[in-house]
């Protein structure tokens, strides 16, 4: 769960479920163009580590683009919760910044908030300070299922 940005509009179950994302954030009409849309995207936890998933990711990235870069994409998150990020700076001046969260062992899951922006975009810093504010403000909420009532008849005094 997150705070939506003024102006965006947040889908789950159209767009998201059409790209496999978990939700996606966007300004506007839909393009279906993956550049401006925040992506968030929820899976099993799989590798030991928060640190394994980022390098994990880092290693396919500089396999698909062996001119691009990777920097760290540093963050604060308040919530507690840990995250570390990642700016892949493509050699095809299309840019991913991508954040990866571990809400913690107990909960089974990791998660990551992405967004791509052109290096050109005139409205760069502005998405990414919108994307860090959406990643800054995520948290990680259990849902308990409400007990079903006993069939027992309930005991008289």
């Amino acid at each position: 769960m997150t705070l939506l940005p003024s102006g965006w509009n947040n889908d789950c179950c159209t767009y998201a479920a059409t790209i496999g994302a978990s939700l996606v954030l966007y300004r506007g009409a839909w393009t279906g163009r993956p550049e401006r849309v925040m992506v968030l995207n929820v899976w099993p936890a799989k590798l030991p580590t928060l640190d394994a998933e980022l390098q994990d990711d880092r290693q396919h990235y500089l396999q698909s683009d062996a001119h691009g870069k990777a920097n760290a994409f540093p963050l604060a998150n308040p919530r507690a919760i840990a995250c570390q990020g990642v700016l892949y700076q493509g050699s095809d001046h299309i840019d991913d910044v991508v954040v990866f969260c571990d809400p913690g062992k107990k909960s089974g899951i990791r998660y990551s908030w992405s967004m791509t922006v052109s290096a050109t975009d005139p409205d760069r810093q502005a998405l990414i300070d919108a994307f860090k504010q959406v990643v800054r403000d995520s948290v990680y909420m259990v849902y308990v299922s409400k007990p079903k009532p006993s069939n027992t008849p309930a005991a008289k005094p």
